[in-house]
């Protein structure tokens, strides 16, 4: 059962304020590499958004970004440039439809690309990640957002990690950890995988 966050509105009433539809689960396309699409709380986002961590000066990539609620939200809230990446051709296509009508749609985009795949643009900065893929795929996109590092900084932000993630994580090492947003408050139950971990890339 999900409390209301900082802003006191339903997800439905965001998704109705922003101007698209992110709500609802979908798994249809999901294996054991790639996982079903389920969109993060806006709660949660407000508590990503509220962390001084994104402003209008970064570009944010949302792997994994479904309908876009993400790049919708911090793009409204927080005024950056958001790109979001897609593999599944009809969930891309769904967040493209929500670009039409979307609120932030000038300071969106959306790329239909494997995670793995797609070249991390020189301007981006902050990379979000909800569980999306295994570690395997994770492996390659962290080469990938290495291969555009320039000394910039640059921040991951990884929300529901898992175990397996985690312990990961904490053997990269060009991965520092920054910081951890606690939301276990946010929802019932106190499940300790409600939280974003922040880590920076450096050398």
């Amino acid at each position: 059962m999900h409390q209301d966050g900082e802003g006191f509105m339903t997800d439905l009433e965001w998704d109705k304020l922003l101007r698209i539809r992110t709500t609802g689960r979908d798994d249809s396309h999901s294996d054991q590499y790639c996982y079903p699409y389920e969109p993060t709380s806006y709660s949660v986002l407000e508590r990503l958004a509220n962390s001084g961590y994104i402003d209008k000066s970064n570009t944010v990539i949302d792997y994994g970004c479904g309908k876009g609620r993400v790049s919708f939200f911090l793009s409204y809230q927080c005024r950056c440039r958001c790109i979001g990446v897609e593999y599944d051709e009809r969930i891309y296509k769904a967040a493209v439809r929500n670009q039409e009508s979307a609120v932030s749609r000038n300071r969106v985009d959306f790329a239909h690309a494997k995670a793995e795949e797609y070249e991390v643009p020189a301007a981006a900065d902050r990379f979000y990640f909800f569980n999306p893929f295994s570690v395997e795929i994770m492996r390659k996109v962290l080469a990938r957002i290495r291969e555009s590092y320039d000394g910039r900084d640059m921040l991951l932000f990884f929300y529901y990690p898992s175990d397996d993630y985690i312990a990961w994580l904490m053997t990269v090492d060009e991965l520092m950890f920054v910081d951890e947003i606690e939301c276990r408050d946010l929802f019932d139950g106190d499940n300790p995988r409600e939280r974003i971990l922040v880590f920076e890339i450096g050398y």
